[in-house]
Order: C-alpha cells, then structure tokens, then sequence
C-alpha cells in the first residue's frame, strides 16, 4: 500500500512544487487514502485472498456433496458456514482499511521529507488539517460495503457452480472478477452519491 501512495506523492510533487505549494502533498494523499484507496485496494485484496478462497471451498463442498450432506443432518449450510464467514469479513476489512489508510500517509510522509524536504511536523499538520473524521468514516463505510460484496459473491460462485471439479477453478475465477467489478462500480456510486449530498 506504501508504494502506490509513494508513487502518487512522487507523481503530484512536481505539480505541486512548480505552483509553489508542495506541503499540499499532505493533503493530496491524506484525503485519497482515507477516501478512496485504502478502501478500494484492501478490498481488492481481500476479493482475490478470501473471495477467491470462500468460493473455491464452497465450491469443492457442493463437489463433494457436503452441503447435501450439513442439510440432510437437519443444518443450514448458509447459516453455519457462509454467515461466519461474512461475519469475519465485515470485521476485519475495515481494520485492514484503517491500517492501509495509516500507512499510505506514512508512506507519503517519507515522500513529503525526504523528496521534498517538508519537515515531518509541517506534514503531519496538513494532513491532520485535511483529513477530517467524516473522511475516515465514509472509508470505512465503504469497506463495510466491500466486505459484503467480497462474502456475498465468493458464496455465491461458490454454491452455484456447474461442471464438478473442473468447476470450482471456473466459480473462484468468476468470484474474484464479479467481486472486483461490484467493488468498482459501487465504489463509483458511493462517490457520486457523497458528492452529491456533500
């Protein structure tokens, strides 16, 4: 996550510098991370990591009849094995979401330091004048979002796969590019949205 916000800072200190404003650094990456990139690219994350893993063993489940089996025993395999899952998920993205937002700045910081020669106080300012608690806030709310769209397609794929074995590569390639898609899109329609009632 450092190396992108790395890459931004190095991109926008050119700009910035040549208008005369380069402590705007700061600010630049403070508010992309907290808004938009430490969201979407955790999510991202996760949907190759864990989407990709709840289909594929949900996937293999339905193969190998266990979800026949769970409901044949009187268990919903919905309830005891997708809830659990989203459950986690819905708890752990946003933590990785804030982490990915703390270190991006960091990683803008040295930036901000080291390239541009900003004091470490002076970048820390402007990115605490920037970034304000409502940024972090939609963040998080995204990624709570995100973290239903990584469960809910990684169990669909999962439970709906067709073709036995050679099916379950099929659903967790499918679950990953659905999830990616359904991140980004939405992730567009939050925007606009936050955009539009300020």
């Amino acid at each position: 996550m450092c190396i992108r916000d790395r890459i931004m800072a190095f991109q926008a200190a050119p700009q910035l510098e040549s208008m005369g404003a380069p402590v705007y650094v700061a600010s630049l990456v403070g508010l992309s991370m907290a808004r938009e990139f430490g969201p979407i690219m955790t999510a991202i994350l996760l949907a190759g990591r864990s989407g990709s893993a709840m289909a594929a063993e949900l996937g293999t489940m339905k193969v190998q009849e266990e979800l026949d089996a769970l409901r044949t025993m009187g268990i919903d395999p919905e309830r005891y094995l997708i809830l659990p899952k989203i459950l986690a998920l819905t708890w752990v993205q946003p933590a990785l979401t804030l982490m990915s937002t703390f270190l991006g700045i960091a990683g803008g910081a040295v930036i901000g330091t080291m390239y541009m020669g900003l004091s470490l106080d002076a970048y820390m300012q402007r990115t605490l004048l920037a970034v304000g608690v409502w940024d972090l806030m939609s963040g998080i709310a995204k990624s709570v979002m995100f973290s239903f769209v990584i469960g809910f397609i990684g169990s669909y794929c999962g439970v709906t796969i067709t073709g036995g074995a050679s099916g379950v590569g099929r659903a967790t390639t499918r679950a990953v590019v659905l999830s990616i898609l359904t991140i980004v899109v939405s992730d567009a329609i939050f925007t606009a949205l936050a955009t539009i009632f300020g």
